[in-house]
């Protein structure tokens, strides 16, 4: 053993406490981080000849690169949707590196059964049957990715193609309907062969997000019985609308489609009895998108993908090797998802799960949309802005009051950014530039939303 791997192997547990007391640190000043760095990042080093071993690299870390992270899981980071990591969930992904299960398959070890459970746990969470199955991924692109996929093999069921064999090609043109599609909608189509193109953004409600039902049923009936697929939304990104799920549902008894729902935020509201309604229908679908590093607040990379179909999921994603064997019964992982190679994912979630149950995490839930609907108030109150969609659920969508151009936009969210004190995301909504804050953070309270607030009064006024 290299000498240098055999001293840190000998000093382990003096080494992890000092990594523990620099991440307990870190953690412990979060809240008054910067919530982003704007300043240039270090100059990219040469790749060391001689190692300096782990208590170098910790050093060189906090030295070097520490500073520059941003405050991201912190309490006032309201880009995009970005939870942070419960203490529990933070336990759980430090043991699931020191554990560094393999959980492609089952043999050798209970974490794949680990994962089941968990799986079974958030399928109940979110008001889903034991009709749909599921698995750790990544983040909701690659829940989407999958869902897709199996749709797409669905729609060889249909048409007397077998999709995984022949490709997509051999399917012709498919459609793909949906009112306001995730960027990752498109993504996911064009990663699985389908294209970009085949994409259709039907009509949506007059002043809303939300797919028109009549409009949808229209361009079923135009497709003269051929199978489609139907994107809807349980939660969308900038104004967080829901379509009717139960009435998109009740169009299968007449029109030949799969149901996926994006619920990658947006299903958590099943969490939560005063909005448990907008996700009704939502065991309806074929399958289903959350994003668990979102509002579960587990780390970075966390999702779970459901599906009614398992047995057209593992035609599309089974890997036929003698040394990972057949998917028979019980299918192992490997034979689910895109990736050979999984971390155990799930053991931060279990963590959280046990740590804080429904009640906890419903508590992240309702806290949310009480502290974005008090934004909106905030930021309706202020001279210079206006709210551009009522506050639905946990995202603030709004604008500057007059001449709202992109690039007075940018100006504004690049000010309020650099103040150190919030983190907002720009998107256009309506075809007005705006920005979007997003509250899904465990930490996040009335206190800073107090401070963000002052923080675009600042903005607006510098």
């Amino acid at each position: 053993m290299h000498r240098t791997l055999a001293d840190d192997l000998s000093r382990l547990p003096e080494l992890l406490q000092s990594a523990r007391d620099f991440a307990v640190r870190e953690v412990t000043g979060l809240a008054e981080r910067p919530v982003v760095r704007l300043d240039r990042a270090p100059d990219r080093a040469a790749l060391p000849g001689e190692g300096a071993g782990a208590e170098g690299a910790l050093a060189r870390f906090a030295e070097h690169w520490a500073p520059g992270f941003s405050g991201s899981a912190g309490p006032r980071y309201l880009g995009f949707v970005t939870g942070g990591a419960t203490p529990a969930s933070v336990a759980g992904d430090w043991l699931t590196g020191a554990y560094d299960q393999n959980v492609s398959g089952a043999g050798g070890s209970w974490a794949a059964a680990l994962e089941r459970e968990t799986v079974a746990w958030l399928r109940e969470l979110f008001g889903l049957g034991e009709a749909h199955s599921g698995a750790f991924v990544t983040g909701a692109t690659v829940s989407t990715t999958v869902g897709l996929a199996v749709a797409r093999e669905w729609l060889g069921e249909r048409l007397g193609v077998d999709v995984s064999r022949e490709g997509a090609a051999a399917l012709g043109p498919v459609e793909v309907l949906s009112g306001s599609p995730h960027s990752s909608v498109a993504k996911a189509l064009s990663v699985l062969g389908i294209g970009r193109d085949r994409l259709r953004q039907v009509p949506v409600l007059e002043d809303r997000e939300a797919v028109d039902v009549d409009a949808l049923e229209t361009a079923l009936a135009a497709l003269d019985g051929r199978p489609a697929v139907v994107v809807a939304n349980a939660g969308t990104v900038n104004t967080v609308d829901f379509d009717d799920l139960r009435a998109i549902a009740a169009l299968k008894e007449r029109y030949d489609f799969w149901l996926h729902v994006d619920a990658a935020f947006g299903g958590f509201a099943a969490l939560s009895p005063a909005y448990a309604h907008l996700v009704d229908g939502l065991d309806a679908a074929d399958s289903v998108c959350v994003d668990l590093h979102k509002w579960l607040n587990v780390p970075y990379d966390a999702a779970v993908q459901f599906t009614r179909r398992r047995d057209l999921q593992v035609r599309v994603f089974h890997n036929a090797s003698p040394y990972l064997g057949l998917p028979t019964g019980e299918p192992d992982f490997v034979h689910l998802t895109p990736e050979n190679s999984r971390r155990l994912r799930a053991l931060p979630a279990w963590f959280s799960l046990v740590a804080y149950g429904r009640a906890g995490h419903r508590e992240i839930v309702e806290r949310s949309v009480d502290l974005a609907a008090r934004l909106g108030a905030g930021v309706a109150a202020l001279d210079g802005l206006r709210l551009l969609a009522p506050v639905r659920l946990n995202v603030v969508c709004f604008t500057l009051a007059d001449d709202p151009t992109q690039a007075r936009i940018d100006a504004l969210a690049q000010a309020v950014a650099a103040s150190g004190e919030a983190f907002l995301t720009p998107t256009v909504y309506g075809g007005v530039p705006a920005l979007r804050a997003a509250f899904s953070n465990w930490r996040t309270s009335r206190a800073d939303g107090e401070r963000v607030l002052q923080a675009l009064t600042a903005a607006l006024s510098g």
